[in-house]
């Protein structure tokens, strides 16, 4: 699996990113469940920076568009020819160093299909297997209750504001892949055509 690829299907060095906290420091700041609900259910569109930490170590950057539900485009910066988008219910994966057609997988065989959902509700029952606090940021695991063989997705949250700050997906082969998310702007408009895989395939050629 190249590291393309990991963005979606294997999304721990994003600890060591993450803010630093005073010993020591409550846990009673941890976000409840229903608001990281909320706050993801009002996330309708966000466009921003990011970095991936792949499971072998490298690293690559980008720029990541958001467009809830279920759309999503990894544009991955130079030297990497490579983009990885969700949208029609499906993920694409592009490598210009491949003569073949893009990859294409169902989107809710993803762990990342649990964010880009309708309706995001990580108080359903046996969603959410890890929900802890380190007094900064709020960290939730989840994986669809239905299919957890799918895998899971680990999201770091931070408060006033809350906001996404990084997500690791582990696939159901244990793989991870990290994205530290940067600099995010929401509520802004983007176009459509920035999910439309049958139309990128054919530009993409």
């Amino acid at each position: 699996m190249d590291r393309t690829r990991r963005a979606l299907f294997a999304l721990p060095l994003a600890l060591a990113l993450a803010p630093a906290v005073l010993p020591g420091a409550a846990q009673a700041q941890a976000l409840g469940l229903a608001e990281i609900s909320a706050y993801l259910n009002q996330l309708q569109t966000a466009q921003g920076g990011f970095t991936q930490v792949n499971a072998d170590g490298t690293i690559s950057t980008g720029t990541i568009y958001i467009k809830r539900p279920g759309r999503v485009r990894f544009e991955y910066d130079p030297p990497e020819d490579s983009l990885v988008m969700a949208g029609g219910g499906s993920v694409a994966i592009f490598d210009r160093r491949s003569n073949e057609n893009p990859e294409r997988y169902p989107l809710n065989q993803t762990p990342l299909s649990i964010i880009l959902a309708a309706n995001v509700d990580f108080t359903r029952a046996n969603m959410v297997t890890g929900h802890t606090s380190d007094g900064s940021t709020t960290t939730v695991t989840a994986q669809d209750p239905d299919h957890p063989d799918y895998g899971s997705i680990q999201m770091v949250f931070s408060a006033n504001p809350v906001e996404l700050r990084q997500w690791v997906v582990t696939d159901n082969a244990g793989t991870q892949t990290t994205v530290i998310l940067n600099n995010l702007a929401t509520g802004m408009q983007i176009a459509e055509g920035l999910f439309n895989i049958r139309a990128e395939t054919s530009n993409w050629n």
